[in-house]
């Protein structure tokens, strides 16, 4: 019995086919036999249901005068026939429900493996391939088509099954009856079905679309909910709204096709087969009349025929249906298919230590080709260093630094980090040694101490969590809350300021120690006497890490070892503060602007 520790797992991308149904029941891998246990008791209970119309054929015999009771007479036989149909019965649902639980056990379980394989996959894609695809659609996905991929296994895969063996076994039956009785009551199942599969290429393509459009409209959804702040503070509820209303008619449009086109095959087929039930009982009838079959031999006909019947409409709506799962399938491929980031590859934390010596030496990076991003990148810093990097907004500062923890590798150059290339370090030992507090701080909705202790990977001691915190200069603010460092901060830390959540993810990034301290415009959200708490801390915490520092204020890049001053990508000066100030420049113009600004501040807080 699964529980919710089972560590049972499944690789999906071995289930990659370009067979839709191969790569489906390969999906169901380790699970064939509870399937195949579920496709048997359909077959016992299809058994059981026209076993007890051969059993009515015979009472229907009896009572007419056209069978012999057992030896036991007529009562006897009687309890008997009374019996037969009382186990039959109870055969036939006692099979079926083992076949629906057993179904239901599989898709559970399938899909169930499915969501945790695709989270996990999802988070090991890398950053170009999160850059370009929407977070709306990969939640689409992995809601939606996997509940779809749900409902195939646990309805119309098993469903199919249940109607092949229900005709099977009743057109045998009917040819045990009679052979022409068998061929009248199948002439007008091909066309159905070659009408059924050409339904099913048709409505594939609409459901595809239509699932396109779903995630579209996910896409919208989420990033308005996400952005809800900035469109209440521009007051852009009407054009949100006209967007979503336009996004919402084309699904309705799509949505309107698949439902039309299944509108149109049931009723076809609905009146084809009802000419062909009534064409058997017809044909049936009149050989009944004629004395060529007896009543009862009339009544199994009539209720096998039925049975026979009945599947073949029901096939070609499954056959419909079933293209939604095959669409998920392909969907839910093209994620898996993605190749993962290569985490442990590399250098690891058993096989060396860094000290954070980094020699950039013509370094060029982009992120799609002919489309560059940095150009001819070449520095040194040496282990404890303060890097600043300074420089108008798509200058390449952040796609820098993004080049440490290897979010992104470099496509020419050489980066050696203690003397090595740094593609030779594994992605997981660089993402351990590089902290960075990001521009956009971004909490978790748990508590600040889960917030601050994220990512460490060991028990942390509250004196820990709080010193870290101290430095972050937002203890006193956390021991302000009723709660203190068990305050639920709300979704994406909404419930703290903008400086709080700022000083909870520097607290964070300290608590974890890092060799390289990356602080990408870190203060910008605190106002100057916060950022000076948190420069005088970081200040004293810096020793003997490598730090680079991405700001805009030239106060907050004074004191680094060696400025940068970037320009499209480029490294157009470098230096100290002291000499930049002195050449004319980006750096001069932008420290001028500045130092003008704060003298007519003071000026004007003077007066």
């Amino acid at each position: 019995m699964d529980t919710i520790n089972d560590t049972t797992y499944y690789d999906f991308r071995k289930a990659i086919h370009t067979n839709r149904l191969v790569g489906v029941w390969r999906m169901m891998s380790g699970f064939h036999l509870a399937y195949g246990g579920a496709t048997l008791a359909l077959a016992i209970s299809a058994l059981a249901k026209t076993t007890t119309l051969f059993l009515l054929r015979y009472f229907a015999d009896l009572v007419a005068g056209d069978a012999q009771p057992l030896d036991g007479g007529m009562t006897e036989t009687f309890v008997w026939i009374a019996l037969g149909f009382v186990g039959l019965a109870v055969v036939e649902g006692g099979f079926a429900f083992l076949s629906g639980r057993m179904a239901a056990y599989t898709a559970e379980s399938v899909t169930r493996r499915l969501r945790n394989f695709l989270f996990d996959h999802i988070q090991r894609l890398s950053f170009i391939y999160h850059g370009k695809t929407p977070t709306g659609d990969l939640i689409e996905r992995v809601t939606s088509d996997v509940d779809a991929l749900r409902r195939f296994f646990n309805e119309q895969a098993i469903g199919v099954g249940r109607i092949i063996l229900l005709f099977v076994i009743n057109f045998i039956a009917i040819l045990q009856l009679r052979v022409d009785l068998g061929l009248v009551s199948v002439i007008a199942i091909p066309p159905i079905l070659l009408v059924s599969l050409w339904f099913f290429k048709k409505v594939t393509d609409a459901y595809e679309k239509y699932q396109e459009q779903e995630a579209a409209l996910s896409t919208t959804l989420q990033e308005n909910l996400t952005g809800v702040r900035v469109v209440k503070a521009f007051a852009r509820q009407e054009y949100e709204k006209d967007k979503f209303e336009k996004d919402n008619w084309e699904k309705y449009l799509r949505g309107k096709l698949l439902l039309l086109m299944h509108s149109l095959f049931w009723p076809l087929s609905d009146i084809v087969l009802g000419f062909q039930m009534l064409g058997g009982f017809v044909f049936g009838a009149f050989l009944a009349i004629d004395g060529q079959i007896t009543a009862g031999t009339y009544v199994a006909y009539v209720g096998m025929v039925v049975w026979l019947i009945w599947p073949i409409r029901n096939l070609g709506r499954l056959i419909v249906q079933t293209s939604t799962g095959l669409v998920s399938y392909a969907r839910l491929m093209e994620i898996i298919q993605q190749p993962r980031e290569p985490l442990t590859e590399g250098i690891g934390e058993a096989q060396r230590s860094i000290k954070g010596g980094l020699v950039f030496d013509k370094v060029s990076f982009e992120y799609e080709d002919g489309l560059p991003v940095l150009k001819d990148i070449s520095f040194s810093a040496q282990p404890g260093q303060v890097i600043a990097l300074i420089g108008s907004t798509g200058s390449g500062k952040t796609s820098l630094v993004n080049l440490l923890p290897r979010f992104y590798d470099y496509t020419s150059g050489s980066l050696l980090l203690d003397g090595l290339e740094l593609k030779e370090y594994s992605r997981e030992f660089m993402r351990k040694n590089v902290g960075i507090v990001e521009q956009e701080p971004f909490l978790f909705s748990r508590t600040i101490r889960e917030n601050i202790t994220y990512g460490v990977g060991r028990e942390v001691s509250q004196q820990e969590v709080e010193r870290a915190a101290e430095a972050a200069a937002v203890h006193d603010v956390i021991q302000s809350f009723p709660d203190g460092y068990n305050t639920l901060v709300g979704e994406k830390g909404v419930t703290l300021s903008g400086g709080q959540k700022q000083r909870v993810t520097i607290a964070r990034t300290l608590l974890k120690n890092p060799k390289i301290l990356v602080l990408d415009d870190s203060t910008s959200a605190v106002d100057m006497e916060t950022e000076a708490e948190i420069r005088a801390a970081l200040n004293r915490l810096m020793e003997n890490r490598t730090t680079f520092i991405i700001a805009h204020r030239i106060q907050s890049v004074m004191n680094a070892d060696l400025i940068l001053v970037m320009d499209k990508g480029e490294i157009v000066q470098m230096g100290r503060h002291a000499e930049l100030v002195k050449q004319d420049g980006i750096y001069r113009k932008i420290y001028d602007i500045q130092t003008r600004v704060d003298e007519e501040l003071e000026q004007e807080l003077a007066v």
